[in-house]
């Protein structure tokens, strides 16, 4: 295949601006955009050219919270499984994202460098990975699964890097050498559980973790190494708690009120809603056998995941994309897009999974942008997406071409 591409005919949409701009012309060098204009833009015969036929071309998509290694429900069984199933397991995870239109993800935490590797190579199709390593929790707390009466903090220790179980910390000290323990093992964002959650049996929904030295030791460390925090928070307590120690994301966030949003707005941190796991959750939790407390939790989240987008929207937070699925529940990961049109437009919604969340990631310029420079990362979709999202949120239909860096993955476009 000849290092320079061009997609003809194309109706690009300008993520940065929220428009459509028809008749455009992309082309791409190697694994890079190197041009995009509305006017003939000249290639040599070598070059492979795809025709677009008018139809849309967007963006690759970012999902800025997923769980690569989550091939199942069962948290604590999952992470004693042998690590060669799960990346077994994983891979076949990534390629679904992939062929979803997800080209850049955010593992907000299991995955290690080697599944980041893997990918890199080509060993495995998946999107780009951004890594977390290990969730950082106190004792206790929502990434703490051990069992009761279960002591020894090294119960979870056959699974290696991958798995979802947290590396419980108590004190400054601790904290920061947990979170300088991922920075060595090559994450690129620190994620913290600063709240109570559903998965985790033990733990107060509404209820904080961590002190507020210790939030802040965490996101001292990240940003001594040039990266960030996002935190695992549902309650205006520990949201606020965790934005005012230096947070840069929260996930989730359902609880939030407008108090609380405004002091996110203020300290210029962003929102990483998950509405499709608590519909997939609300559907299957009872015959996955989640305990009447957990499905209670879910029940308070789920009836305040729309409510608090508009609460977000309302005060000016960026909403960033993502979907926080787990095990086969991960074929859901399109519902996102028509689950926030309740609070959200067509076009505010792909923002969320484009621009914003490049914004998010600092890595504005690289992707979630049609533009020259960035990763060659696009899809062409039929159908109108800054008016309805069906051709993304049904699997059926899905995008009729997917390229991650200048490579198609997936291409059921008509011959011209």
């Amino acid at each position: 295949m000849s290092a320079r591409q061009l997609v003809r005919n194309a109706t690009v949409f300008d993520s940065a601006s929220g428009r459509l701009r028809p008749g455009c012309q992309i082309v791409i060098e190697g694994e890079r955009i190197a041009a995009v204009s509305e006017e003939p833009l000249q290639v040599d015969d070598a070059a492979r050219v795809i025709d677009a036929g008018g139809c849309v071309v967007l963006p690759g998509l970012i999902d800025a919270h997923v769980h690569v290694v989550a091939s199942s429900h069962d948290l604590s069984g999952l992470a004693l499984r042998p690590p060669s199933l799960v990346t077994a397991e994983s891979s076949q995870i990534l390629r679904g994202m992939l062929r979803r239109g997800f080209t850049t993800v955010r593992d907000a935490a299991g995955a290690d460098y080697g599944l980041q590797e893997a990918v890199e190579r080509g060993l495995f199709e998946g999107p780009r990975l951004f890594i977390a390593g290990f969730p950082i929790s106190q004792t206790g707390g929502h990434a703490d699964m051990r069992p009761k009466g279960v002591r020894q903090r090294e119960f979870f220790c056959t699974c290696a890097g991958l798995g979802l179980i947290g590396a419980i910390a108590d004190g400054v000290g601790e904290v920061r050498r947990a979170v300088r323990e991922q920075v060595r093992n090559g994450a690129n964002h620190i994620k913290i559980m600063a709240g109570g959650g559903i998965a985790s049996p033990s733990d107060p929904l509404e209820g904080t973790q961590f002190s507020a030295e210790e939030l802040r030791a965490a996101c001292e460390e990240a940003e001594a190494a040039n990266l960030y925090a996002l935190a695992h928070a549902y309650s205006p307590r520990a949201v606020t708690r965790a934005v005012m120690a230096g947070v840069r994301s929260i996930e989730h966030g359902n609880l939030i009120d407008e108090a609380t949003a405004r002091v996110m707005k203020s300290h210029g941190a962003y929102l990483v809603p998950t509405l499709a796991t608590y519909v997939a959750l609300a559907d299957e939790g009872e015959k996955l056998g989640w305990s009447a407390a957990m499905l209670d939790k879910l029940a308070m989240v789920h009836a305040r995941g729309i409510e608090s987008l508009k609460i977000a929207r309302a005060e000016g937070v960026p909403v960033v994309f993502g979907t926080d699925l787990l095990g086969h529940m991960h074929v859901r990961q399109g519902i996102e897009f028509e689950l926030r049109l309740g609070a959200m437009s067509p076009v505010e919604v792909l923002q969320s999974a484009t621009i914003e969340a490049a914004r998010l990631m600092r890595q504005q310029g690289a992707i979630g942008e049609l533009v020259p420079g960035a990763w060659a990362d696009l899809l062409i979709v039929d159908g109108d997406p800054t008016q309805e999202l069906s051709m993304l949120a049904d699997p059926a239909r899905g995008p009729q071409l997917v390229m991650k860096a200048g490579r198609v993955y997936r291409d059921t476009l008509q011959p011209s």
